[in-house]
């Protein structure tokens, strides 16, 4: 007689609504930025920018980002995460599209900041929602939505040298993308925009809008930090790099953001099971070190072949790490799950977009290859702060 206890196979995470929800606005938030970090190069050509004048544009990016942190996080929790980013979203795809019709520098750099302002809010208000979905269904999934993210940066990437191909303006390419992106996005995202209704404030103190990790939880925001900071950079500078240090043309250029998207996606599919094998803090101390090694080989790189295989080496040692931050911190023991996990947020997309213009202006100081090591560096101090991401005492 079989002793095996009958027990209901788990339903596949695709059939859920909400899930699949979920996975198209990561999807699409990775598909318009990487859409636009495609095309940098062609940016930095038509308004003859310097690389100092070109990192002061994507300040205003970061700075657009960060301002919208905390206000997408109170947002959130007020109109609900699930809204908030079907909000976002449809606001996120023309502002892609106003990129490509700025007449000049300066109106660039205004539409850099709303570019960067509702990309920040999306980001917040998609993770609140994720970790909503994550905890209904009771199954680890945080990594595969951020997979998502990756594999949207990648495809946005890859429609960058597709377009180059071609011969197709920015302006052109931008509204095809943002046209077809967000109608399948907003298909999957639209009849789920009422599945996480606002949380009632029972509390007699007002909600604060804007929050930033402390004890523990800064350590986990260093964490977030030092990693999405290389992130950041290498959506907008790996093409940059490949061009100006590498010298390939511009089409080949776009092939590096192409590898490390790609890379990060396998590696995001398979992270719940890597992290289940060795436990949150051994993970993130091989990832870090899989980053060292793969921006090393990029900046001593003489060909794309080997420049390419350092950024998929990159790709896969940054993977799972955000995921691991994001878990981390919706199992806080001092703060709920959702400040805590706008709080990190703050400091970690700050750093993805802070990250970018901090490569450019140490770039203009010391050259490319230096503000690549810089971000080697970043990589060892994750590993170095790994203990701080272990959820128990069994991790």
């Amino acid at each position: 007689m079989s002793t095996q206890t009958n027990r209901p196979r788990a339903r596949p995470l695709w059939h859920d609504a909400g899930w699949r929800a979920v996975v198209a606005g990561f999807t699409l938030n990775g598909f318009l930025f990487g859409v636009w970090a495609s095309r940098i190069p062609s940016f930095k050509a038509e308004f003859g920018l310097s690389q100092a004048t070109l990192g002061f544009l994507l300040l205003g990016l970061a700075g657009g980002a960060i301002t919208s942190f905390p206000l997408a996080g109170g947002l959130s929790e007020r109109l609900g995460a699930a809204r908030m980013t079907v909000l976002c979203a449809i606001l996120y795809c023309p502002a892609l599209v106003a990129l490509a019709l700025a007449p000049g520098v300066l109106l660039l750099g205004a539409a850099l900041f709303l570019f960067g302002a509702l990309h920040g809010s999306m980001d917040v208000a998609m993770n609140g929602w994720a970790a909503k979905v994550e905890t209904r269904l009771a199954r680890s999934t945080m990594s595969i939505f951020h997979a998502m993210f990756s594999l949207g940066a990648g495809l946005g990437a890859g429609s960058g040298y597709l377009a180059v191909r071609l011969g197709l303006s920015p302006s052109v390419h931008f509204l095809a993308m943002a046209v077809v992106g967000g109608a399948a996005a907003l298909w999957l995202m639209w009849p789920e925009r009422d599945s996480t209704p606002p949380r009632p404030n029972t509390s007699s103190t007002p909600q604060k809008l804007f929050m930033l990790p402390h004890g523990t939880l800064l350590l986990v925001g260093l964490v977030a930090l030092s990693i999405s900071m290389g992130e950041g950079a290498m959506a907008d500078w790996s093409a940059v790099f490949l061009e100006r240090v590498v010298g390939v043309d511009e089409a080949q250029a776009a092939l590096g953001y192409a590898a490390f998207s790609a890379t990060m996606v396998l590696t995001r599919l398979s992270g719940g099971l890597l992290v289940q094998w060795l436990g949150p803090v051994m993970v993130t101390r091989l990832s870090g070190l899989t980053a060292f090694l793969g921006l090393a080989i990029v900046i001593t790189a003489h060909s794309l072949s080997v420049a390419l295989i350092g950024f998929a080496l990159v790709g896969i040692g940054y993977a799972v790490i955000m995921p691991l931050v994001f878990s981390r911190a919706a199992n806080d023991p001092d703060l709920p799950p959702g400040p805590a996990i706008a709080s990190v947020a703050t400091v970690g997309y700050g750093g993805m977009l802070l990250g970018p213009p901090v490569v450019g202006f140490v770039a203009q100081l010391a050259g490319l290859p230096v503000s690549f090591g810089m971000l080697a560096v970043l990589a060892l101090c994750a590993v170095g702060l790994a203990p701080v991401l272990r959820l128990g005492p069994s991790d």
